[in-house]
């Protein structure tokens, strides 16, 4: 069975850290695979936070994810530090991907954990409907 193949980007505008707690382990013992996407859900926050966004007020829109994907390159633990990378991109007339690079530094730099991309779609609360891209998100986007 073909694997799914995502690839990194050269650079990515936004990191932020997260510890794995022992709660987001697996029955075989290292982070558990719905866990990891709730971390990402994490660092998107981070990222938005970081523009004065959240995901009901992204540029004055909602945001829903319409898609995930997840690439695993590596095993983390109870206690481990993960950098979470991010970068926006692909933006489209209603929404954009969020791209993650997920790592552990280690003594030789880094070990890779996962490569992981959201397809955020803008989104009303108000109508329950798909909305345009604001501008101000767009400029977000590389």
């Amino acid at each position: 069975m073909p694997r799914l193949q995502l690839k990194p980007l050269p650079a990515y505008g936004f990191q932020t850290e997260i510890t794995v707690r022992t709660t987001d382990l697996n029955y075989g013992g290292h982070l558990g695979n719905d866990r990891l996407l709730s971390l990402v859900h994490e660092a998107r926050v981070a990222w938005l936070a970081e523009y004065g966004w959240s995901e009901l007020d992204c540029g004055g829109v909602g945001l829903i994810m319409g898609d995930a994907a997840l690439v695993y390159q590596g095993e983390a633990f109870a206690g481990d530090r993960l950098v979470f990378e991010v970068a926006a991109a692909e933006k489209s007339r209603s929404g954009f991907r969020l791209f993650f690079r997920v790592t552990r530094p280690d003594e030789s730099g880094s070990a890779p954990i996962a490569l992981v991309e959201n397809g955020m779609v803008c989104f009303d609360y108000q109508t329950r409907r798909i909305t345009a891209l604001p501008a101000v998100v767009e400029s977000a986007c590389i």
